[in-house]
């Protein structure tokens, strides 16, 4: 069954990946009103999750907001299936780094890096990297996808721009390895995820709003001794991106515990606030706020 899914699917995807960028938007916009106005696709969740974070905005500004979000969600999930064919040419165009040259103060070092960034503008496209001759090996942090012919393409999606895709399952023993064998690698963990709440060790106001936070980047480099960035993106316009790697720990073991994730959640938090129609409200990021805090955990508030 899940074979049949993907050839039947896999046509209409290649297609409309080729659509020139004219259509390719206005088969976005079709979608759209589809996804919003016909399926309303998740509208109790990013209508709770926009007035909680935003109490004070008017009924009125939420609606904006709300409209504006799925719109651009339209076109960064599309963008995703662009990825099928998009030329480098053309990638680079849409999707650029404003300073690349930043990576190599670190690559002289012989440190690996982490990037964190979150499900803000356009993660699917930010594999431009690699287009810049960054000198290290990327790969990118993902959930095994149910249907392993689907998650096969998306290991052929990345291998067209020399990424590479590790599993959650199994992100600590592969970057270790990596490490061993003295490969320089280039890892991007989306890191603004809900973790469980048996694994909820560590607890944040994001948004203003409590709720557990995703450390695995920050421990894992501090264990092998990894430099951290955050990767700002800003959407400029439709279908044109732009990225600034900004550093925030090339000594991680001197940080105060939990302080290069508290760095990671205020540097999103300032994009959200200042462009919110940016960020993937269909999540329940918040699912856990009146929860009862695990034994042992940690708040920063």
């Amino acid at each position: 069954m899940q074979r049949f899914v993907y050839i039947m699917a896999y046509p209409l995807l290649w297609l409309v990946s080729k659509l020139p960028f004219s259509l390719f938007y206005l088969f976005s916009d079709c979608v759209c009103f589809i996804v919003y106005r016909i399926a309303r696709y998740r509208r109790e969740t990013v209508n709770y999750n926009l007035n909680l974070v935003f109490p004070k905005k008017s009924k009125e500004e939420i609606q904006e907001i709300e409209k504006k979000f799925y719109r651009h969600m339209c076109d960064m999930f599309l963008e995703m299936v662009k990825s099928i064919s998009i030329s480098d040419k053309d990638l680079r165009e849409r999707f650029v780094y404003t300073n690349a040259e930043e990576i190599e103060h670190i690559r002289k070092t012989g440190k690996s890096i982490i990037v964190l960034y979150g499900h803000y503008a356009s993660y699917e496209w930010s594999n431009t990297l690699q287009l810049y001759n960054i000198g290290y090996e990327a790969f990118g942090i993902y959930k095994k996808l149910k249907n392993p012919f689907f998650d096969q393409l998306a290991h052929k999606i990345r291998g067209r721009f020399n990424a590479k895709l590790i599993p959650t399952t199994k992100v600590t023993s592969e970057i270790a390895k990596n490490e061993q064998k003295n490969i320089q690698g280039i890892y991007a963990f989306i890191a603004d995820q809900s973790p469980r709440l048996d694994k909820a060790g560590y607890w944040i106001k994001f948004m203003g709003v409590p709720c557990p936070a995703f450390v695995g980047g920050e421990i894992l480099a501090k264990r092998l001794y990894m430099a951290v960035m955050y990767l700002h993106v800003e959407k400029v316009r439709r279908g044109h991106y732009q990225a600034t790697l900004k550093t925030i720990a090339t000594e991680p073991r001197t940080f105060e515990n939990f302080k290069i994730t508290e760095t990671f959640f205020r540097e999103l938090e300032e994009q959200i606030r200042e462009k919110p129609e940016y960020y993937l409200w269909t999540h329940k990021r918040w699912k856990h706020k009146d929860k009862p805090l695990p034994e042992n955990a940690i708040t920063s508030y």
